[in-house]
């Protein structure tokens, strides 16, 4: 496969007023791929890095939903803070699996809607007054814009280590709450891209912790699904919370990982009351809220029976999809240094590949020649206003590979990486 010369040509610069703003992790790989001939329905292609599941049936899974109707009133707006009807199924929902026996449960008053997980991040983020706002490295690649946007808290960055297969217990929580003054928590659950996951005492641990010190815990649970170990059916911080409209956990999850519904964008906030009320202000000038249609259709997935066969379909497939990337990837010299627990990706430590491959970037565009992609570790090095200077990132020898797409493509694309590695050797 022929390749175009590196770099891409420069863009014509932007008015004064404005900043140019960075394509970021899977932005500028995808960007990039598809100005190396990369698209979509190319049976050439393997595309490991987009973190998209897919989308069709698969083995054991409820049908999905092919057809949306749309009556007069859809084209009407929507409330910002979403329609009732889907407010209460999220509500019931959560309800249902997490806080059966509970006193306090969750009513549509701690659920919003929003237009996908981005928009629901960036809700909840831009609320924040100022404070120490504690995010893990390494960690979901949108998060480093997401937090250098609003500039009322400052971000502080938190080390996980991978010789402690990425562990991060209630005691260095507490350490990192009292030692740096955080107010606040910002964190993947399953994690992206390691697959850690927090759950069980170890989560219950956490909220003691946060609901003690008064810091606000919010977890991003959009592969909440994807969970390998345990006994749950999923993860949710919501099975450990003791009063919803006081405990300081916010949860954000939506049809776009767990339901397999990117293209939907529907997603949704649970919270107290307090802050949904100051989630849904500020959609009224970031977003506007979710298309009426979508929410409507999302209502019949949030049953309870509907979800968990999903869940667990989604299980049964991605685990043997999990195995097989481990394995594909050991094969190539790839180090996974946790298997994943949740979510569908592999973290990988290039260091025993080939010289040439040994970096994300490297691997990355050496890989599109074979018409593979993946995504470098260090767009997972979250740097918020790129505080570290120009240091070489500490993920610079790491790339995620995601095992979301079908078994046909993570195949394809494993092909292409071990051509890749043959021709480097």
């Amino acid at each position: 496969m022929t390749l175009p010369p590196d770099p891409a040509p420069p863009l014509e610069a932007a008015p004064h007023a404005f900043r140019q703003v960075p394509r970021t992790g899977v932005i500028y790989v995808m960007s990039e791929a598809a100005r190396h001939g990369y698209r979509p329905d190319d049976p050439a292609w393997a595309n490991l890095g987009q973190g998209a599941p897919e989308t069709g049936p698969i083995p054991g899974g409820p049908p999905r939903v092919e057809r949306v109707d749309i009556d007069e009133h859809d084209c009407e707006y929507a409330p910002v803070v979403g329609i009732p009807e889907l407010r209460d199924a999220v509500a019931k929902l959560y309800n249902e699996r997490y806080r059966q026996g509970i006193a306090s449960q969750y009513t549509r008053e701690n659920v919003a809607i929003v237009a996908g997980g981005r928009t629901g991040l960036t809700r909840v983020v831009s609320t924040l007054g100022r404070a120490h706002l504690g995010h893990f490295l390494p960690d979901y690649t949108a998060y480093e814009e997401l937090l250098d946007c609003f500039g009322a808290f400052v971000p502080i960055p938190i080390m996980l280590d991978p010789d402690h297969r990425y562990r991060f217990t209630q005691k260095d929580l507490e350490a990192e709450i009292l030692g740096r003054g955080l107010s606040g928590l910002l964190l993947s659950n399953p994690g992206n891209p390691t697959g850690k996951v927090v759950q069980g005492d170890e989560l219950s641990s956490w909220l003691d912790t946060g609901r003690r010190l008064d810091c606000a815990l919010i977890f991003d649970e959009f592969y909440s699904h994807y969970a390998y170990v345990g006994d749950q059916l999923t993860v949710s911080a919501a099975a450990h919370v003791d009063d919803v409209n006081t405990d300081p956990v916010v949860i954000l999850d939506g049809l776009t990982k767990n339901w397999r519904y990117p293209g939907f964008r529907v997603a949704w906030v649970v919270a107290p009351r307090s802050i949904i009320e100051a989630v849904t202000s500020a959609g009224s000038f970031l977003d506007g809220g979710c298309a009426r249609p979508m929410q409507r259709a999302s209502v019949p997935l949030l049953d309870r029976s509907v979800a968990d066969a999903e869940a667990r379909a989604i299980q049964r497939m991605f685990r043997a999809k999990r195995e097989r990337m481990i394995a594909g990837l050991e094969e190539l010299g790839v180090q996974v240094d946790l298997p994943p627990q949740g979510g569908f990706y592999c973290w990988g430590n290039l260091r025993r590949l080939p010289e040439g491959l040994r970096t994300g970037m490297e691997l990355f565009r050496a890989a599109l020649s074979e018409g593979v992609i993946v995504v470098p570790g260090e767009f997972f090095d979250v740097d918020p206003g790129h505080r570290r200077g120009g240091r070489p990132s500490r993920f610079r020898h790491y790339a995620r590979f995601s095992f979301g797409p079908s078994p046909a493509v993570l195949e394809r694309g494993l092909a292409g990486l071990s051509r890749l590695v043959k021709r480097y050797s």
